[in-house]
């Protein structure tokens, strides 16, 4: 069977599904390894393994530039042989995996394709369940060929495309995803997108889930719900919505600013007209100098401009309403650190707003005077 010309051209199609699957699923999310990097974390957690966390965002990169690779592979036929040995392995293991997810240990959302689309755990085994098959054709396909025999070619292409897909991770790590998917993206305002759209009552309900970072018990929230907000005690997981209203909304509709005395100054941030530099630091103790000294040569330069600056953090402000990055005290307020992480893909970094709107998102080590 193997030889004759319909399983080729069957085998030849299901190498080209299977390999553009892979490129996709790698690429969308090599490109956010900080998003990789806490559906990881999240798996980690469920499964007990929480003490591999620190080496969450090297893994992220490592597997997604593996997966990306993979599929290079598979589409220009570059040592076939074993990398449908790969494909077989790595499609059982996710198979069994998102059946494990789908009912032993349930999850929201499996993250195979990052956050450019975002599949159920059941859809997401669907998928597998095809994909595994192909994999299985493909392997059985070229099964007569050695496995270890490199031609010279063939070496030189899977040193490009292993050293292009772990650069590309290692770029979006140190920089930003080069597509943003998510709702805080550049070109949204802030403010509108908080509007929650015109429907009947009871047609629709936010819920936010949030796991207890003690004991690992996920909670459901309404918005409504001020327990949440508490980043020391809960952990963001999912938010979802009972109606077709768009998720970005629900997701936006997170976003509150408040200041050391508890002061909501959401509406005077995001409404402020003119230009307004939102500075992001995840945590001030771990902040490095070179970006504290970039921070605080563009406070200066915002200064000479005329445009506002603030500055948000989820770290604990002490009663503190202003924090000095080095040239004078900036107002600083409170912001739900998955709400900065879903903002911003960086420990620390910068946002700018125009009349509420986001213009532009820089890593600190981006940030230009």
């Amino acid at each position: 069977m193997r030889g004759t010309r319909t399983f080729k051209i069957v085998a030849n199609i299901c190498r080209l599904i299977l390999a553009c699957t892979f490129i996709l699923s790698g690429f969308t999310k090599v490109i956010d390894p900080w998003g990789t990097a806490l559906k990881v974390s999240e798996y980690l957690s469920i499964y007990g393994m929480e003490w591999l966390d620190p080496a969450a965002m090297t893994f992220s990169i490592w597997l997604c530039g593996a997966e990306l690779m993979m599929g290079c592979m598979l589409l220009f036929k570059v040592r076939i042989r074993l990398i449908s040995i790969f494909a077989v392995l790595s499609m059982t293991f996710f198979t069994v995996l998102t059946l494990l997810s789908a009912t032993v240990l349930p999850v929201e959302d499996c993250g195979c394709f990052g956050d450019a689309l975002r599949l159920t755990p059941w859809e997401t085994f669907a998928k597998n369940v095809v994909l595994l098959p192909m994999a299985l054709v493909v392997w059985w396909r070229y099964r007569p060929d050695k496995v270890f025999a490199f031609k010279p070619m063939e070496i030189v292409l899977t040193c490009t495309f292993f050293c292009l897909s772990m650069y590309l991770g290692y770029y979006c790590y140190i920089h930003l995803p080069l597509i943003d998917f998510l709702p805080y993206k550049v070109g949204v305002n802030i403010h509108e997108a908080m509007q929650a759209p015109d429907e009947a009552p009871d047609e629709s309900e936010t819920v936010l889930v949030y796991r207890n970072r003690a004991t690992g018990e996920e909670r459901e929230f309404s918005l409504e719900d001020p327990e949440w907000q508490d980043d020391t005690k809960w952990e963001w997981v999912d938010t979802r919505t009972t109606s077709d209203v768009p998720s970005v909304r629900p997701l936006v509709s997170e976003f509150a600013l408040r200041d050391a005395a508890g002061r909501d100054a959401t509406l005077e941030v995001i409404t402020r007209p003119g230009r307004v530099y939102m500075l992001c630091v995840t945590d001030f103790e771990r902040q490095s100098k070179r970006c504290t000294r970039r921070m605080a040569e563009l406070v200066e330069r915002a200064r000479s401009e005329g445009a506002w600056v603030v500055c948000l953090t989820p770290d604990l402000l002490h009663g503190a309403m202003t924090h000095d990055f080095g040239t004078g005290g900036v107002p600083c307020y409170n912001i739900d650190a998955s709400t900065m992480k879903t903002m911003l893909r960086a420990e620390c970094g910068l946002v700018t707003l125009d009349d509420g709107t986001i213009t532009a998102k820089q890593n600190c080590r981006d940030i230009r005077p």
